[in-house]
């Protein structure tokens, strides 16, 4: 008995050993990584060194939520599109070979960090998942010479500066617009100190090089977000992927100019939004409306800029885009008419707080009354009968995701807010939500309840 004591001891002993050596402080390539304790929904990580660590790092520290997010991914990326299959062919052999080499080994480093706990996926499958935004509808579009999967109207955002916020220095917010299906797990706080180029913190989802939404500040003092371009068509197979370029610019701009340049630099047309943009040294704030033909650079110290999802330059609208800017009724038109309103209304008191309650209003300029839906800056789709169409069906659960917002003072210690779930304090219950529209039990197995979530702040390290 006392032999057999002895040697299971020894196998706890070696056990234990085992698992310390897969402990983040045993691999020297976590060393200078961490996860914090969820906060408010969110989940904060550190990543810090080569593109091959950060994207261990970022693996190994989000396995589990990688593996999560891939599985919503596909869900909504297939339903009445092509199997996954088909995207992991678009992403080997049309975005791979262009992509830097600096987040080719990111990426690579991400799928090994997360295989080494546990987690059954590589770099196609990530490449996927970082492009699924611009694989459906640009490049499926383009593929299928069709114009039958729209784009969206995702997203309502602002960037301010001069006479009309409080301290005359930029303020800037954004609340992200997507399927709830996906928007779930849109949930990362990326806090990123590359080897190379501008330290930046980012929201985003596990897996993910860039942000997505496109939210973020960098060392140098930009600050970043955007708003897609709704119905909008065009895709260049030879370009370079927008999530690659989009990353790029968030690293290693340090002025407008240079944010301008390094997205246009490769551009392939897909997921075209108009950028906002704001410089904490200069003062100056910026919309890059940015198609694959028509390219719209305009900034001022002075003003504002907002984006609901319209087009702004007429040539733009009518060269790559099928979208109706005399129909008020239409969710991008209403908010930015919305948008327009309420800068003038706050003219010079604009500032965090204020930038926080913006994102969460609930005013209907087309029926000219409180009424959540997707007519409001802070979209409610699932609770509209018209849906917001040609992207989402009636009652379709989806709308605004989460919330962020950053001033140029907090931007100097690089510093950002953020409230997951429906800015405006309303949860979505996904059993509830089922059960009323049986139409979209095909997203039940991953679907689940976006719960609103206060306002938090976050601190690079």
């Amino acid at each position: 008995m006392r032999r057999i004591a002895v040697t299971c001891a020894v196998v706890l002993v070696a056990v234990f050993i085992g698992l310390a050596a897969k402990q983040p402080q045993q691999d020297p390539r976590l060393h200078k990584a961490s996860r914090a304790p969820d906060q408010n929904g969110w989940i904060f990580v550190h990543l810090e060194g080569s593109p091959a660590d950060i994207g261990y790092q970022h693996g190994f520290l989000l396995a589990r939520e990688i593996e999560d997010a891939r599985k919503a991914i596909e869900i909504s990326l297939t339903h009445d599109a092509k199997p996954w299959a088909f995207f992991r062919d678009a992403a080997e052999h049309v975005l791979w070979p262009k992509l830097p080499n600096e987040y080719q080994t990111e990426i690579q480093g991400i799928a090994e960090g997360a295989r080494a706990r546990g987690v059954k996926i590589d770099s196609v499958d990530l490449t996927v998942m970082n492009a699924w935004l611009e694989l459906s509808p640009y490049y499926l579009n383009w593929y299928e010479k069709s114009q039958k999967h729209p784009t969206g109207d995702r997203c309502s955002a602002f960037v301010a500066t001069g006479s009309y916020t409080k301290d005359g220095r930029p303020v800037i917010a954004h609340n992200n617009w997507t399927d709830y299906l996906t928007g779930s797990r849109w949930n990362i706080i990326f806090d990123v100190k590359p080897a190379s180029g501008h330290a930046f913190i980012m929201d985003g989802m596990p897996g993910l090089i860039h942000s997505g939404d496109d939210f973020g500040l960098n060392s140098a003092g930009i600050m970043i977000t955007e708003t897609t371009i709704s119905e909008f068509h065009g895709f260049d197979p030879t370009g370079v992927a927008e999530f690659a370029r989009a990353r790029r610019a968030m690293q290693y701009a340090s002025t407008i100019d240079d944010f301008a340049r390094l997205m246009q630099e490769g551009n392939n047309g897909g997921y075209a939004n108009d950028w906002l943009v704001a410089d904490r040294n200069t003062g100056e704030v910026a919309s890059l409306e940015l198609g694959l033909k028509n390219v719209n650079l305009k900034r001022t110290k002075d003003g504002y800029f907002v984006g609901s999802n319209y087009p702004i330059d007429p040539k733009l609208t009518a060269e790559e885009t099928n979208y109706d800017l005399s129909n008020k009724s239409l969710s991008a038109n209403a908010r930015h008419i919305r948008w327009d309103a309420i800068m003038a209304q706050y003219k010079g008191k604009i500032d965090l707080a204020l930038a926080q309650k913006f994102l969460g209003d609930h005013y209907d300029t087309f029926d000219n009354k409180e009424q959540p839906s997707e007519r409001t800056l802070c979209g409610h789709i699932e609770l509209s009968a018209r849906g917001s169409k040609p992207w989402q069906p009636e009652f379709a659960p989806a709308g605004a995701v989460q919330a962020k917002a950053t001033t140029a003072v907090l931007s100097e210690s690089m510093q950002m807010t953020a409230a997951l779930g429906h800015p405006c304090g309303i949860h979505f219950k996904a059993a509830r939500h089922l059960s009323a529209h049986p139409e979209f039990a095909w997203q039940k197995p991953s679907l689940r309840d976006l719960d609103s979530h206060p306002w938090t702040g976050f601190k690079a390290k």
